[in-house]
């Protein structure tokens, strides 16, 4: 009998959270379904470009942050 491998089972793979058992499942249903490994390369594109556009603050806006934070000087609320 044929699995049928859903668009979270593909998440799951391209994130590294598929056993052993299901890698080689899914890599043999890929190998037989071009649209199954289309859904996967793209999948594999969508998670690059989400990596790649993580930005950190830079080192200037971290200082101005950090010194208006204290410049406010903010008190907690007491009740």
């Amino acid at each position: 009998m044929t699995k049928t491998f859903t668009h979270d089972d593909l998440i799951r793979y391209v994130y590294d959270e598929t056993t052993e058992e299901e890698n080689r499942q899914l890599e043999n249903a890929m190998a037989c379904d071009t649209d199954l490994l289309d859904k996967y390369n793209e999948l594999m594109w969508l998670k690059a470009q989400m990596e790649g556009s993580m930005k950190a603050p830079s080192e200037k806006t971290t200082k101005t942050i950090i010194e208006y934070s204290k410049a406010v000087n903010l008190h907690s609320i007491k009740e």
